[in-house]
C-alpha cells in the first residue's frame, strides 16, 4: 500500500506558507511543522482540524531550533538533545491531537534533522529514542541510518521516495534553497511509478540508485502540488497500485479511476 504524504502547517504569524485547505483533500497523511522550523500553535490546531475533516493521518515534523533557516541549516547536538528535541514538539502536536481524539501516526523529521539522520548514527539514535516514547514510526530514505537504526530497535520505518526533489548519485535529495520550484507533473509520476515498480530512480548524473516506496511526498511549497497529486493519483488508480484506504474522502473525487 502506497500513501501520499505532505509537509503541512509551515505558515507562521501571519505569514502563510502553502495552501493547507486546497491541498488537505488530496493527501493521505500531513506532516505537521510543530513550531522550530515553522508554525505556532494556532496553526498547528488549524492543521489538525483541517486534517480531521478530511480523514488524513497525522504525523509531527520536529525540526532543529531554526525559523530563519527554515530548518534547513545542520546544528551539532548529542543524542539525548536530538530525543528531547524531538519529544518536545511532538508532545505539543499530540496535545493537539489529543483534543480531536486523533491518533499520532508518524514522525517525519524536517529539513536538515532527516537529512543529518541520514548520514549520523547517534542524531537517527535520538529520534528513535523518541519514537519509541510515543510509540510511532518514523519516515525515512532506505540504505541510510533511518532504515538501519530504526529496524534494528524495531521501530516501524516507511521509506519514503520524493516526487519533485532529485536525488544524486549517492541516493541523498538535492534540496532546493528557498522555496521550491515548479516540477513537470508527468516526470513526477514517471518517477513515481518507477519508484514503486522497480524500487529505482535517475539521478542528476544520469545513474539508478536503490529507493523506497511506501509513502510518496508532495511538498506543499511546490506550486503545482495539486496538479501532481491528482496526476500520481489517477496514474496509480489505472496502474491498479493499492492506495491508502483510510483515505475515504478521496473517493468523492471523480477524476480517480476506480
Amino acid at each position: 500500500m502506497v500513501d501520499l504524504n505532505c509537509d503541512m502547517g509551515e505558515g507562521f504569524g501571519i505569514y502563510s506558507f502553502a495552501d493547507d485547505k486546497e491541498i488537505m483533500p488530496f493527501i493521505d497523511s500531513a506532516n505537521v511543522a510543530c513550531g522550530f522550523h515553522a508554525s505556532d500553535p494556532n496553526t498547528m490546531r488549524k492543521t489538525v482540524e483541517l486534517a480531521k475533516k478530511f480523514n488524513v493521518k497525522v504525523g509531527s515534523h520536529p525540526a532543529y531550533p531554526d525559523l530563519v533557516g527554515f530548518g534547513r541549516r545542520p546544528m551539532k547536538m548529542q543524542r539525548e538533545e536530538v530525543k528531547n528535541l524531538v519529544m518536545y514538539q511532538t508532545g505539543a502536536l499530540k496535545a493537539f491531537l489529543d483534543e480531536y481524539n486523533m491518533p499520532l501516526n508518524h514522525i517525519k523529521p524536517h529539513g536538515s534533522l532527516y537529512g543529518v539522520s541520514a548520514k549520523e548514527e547517534d542524531v537517527a539514535q535520538g529520534i528513535a529514542d523518541a519514537a519509541e516514547i510515543f510509540n510511532v514510526g518514523v519516515y525515512g530514505m532506505v540504505n541510510t541510518f533511518h532504515e538501519k537504526v530504526y529496524k534494528a530497535r524495531g521501530v516501524k520505518f516507511y521509506a519514503e521516495f520524493y516526487s519533485d526533489l532529485e536525488y544524486d548519485e549517492t541516493g541523498y535529495l538535492v534540496i532546493a534553497k528557498g522555496r521550491n520550484k515548479h516540477y513537470p507533473a508527468d516526470r513526477a509520476v514517471e518517477r513515481c511509478l518507477r519508484a514503486i515498480a522497480e524500487n529505482k530512480v535517475r539521478t542528476i548524473s544520469g545513474e539508478d540508485v536503490e529507493v523506497g516506496c511506501e509513502t510518496i511526498c508532495v511538498h506543499s511549497d511546490t506550486p503545482n502540488a495539486i496538479e501532481i497529486l491528482t496526476s500520481l493519483r489517477e496514474a496509480m488508480s489505472k496502474s491498479s497500485i493499492k492506495q491508502d484506504s483510510n483515505s475515504t474522502h478521496k473517493d468523492k473525487m471523480p477524476y480517480i479511476v476506480d
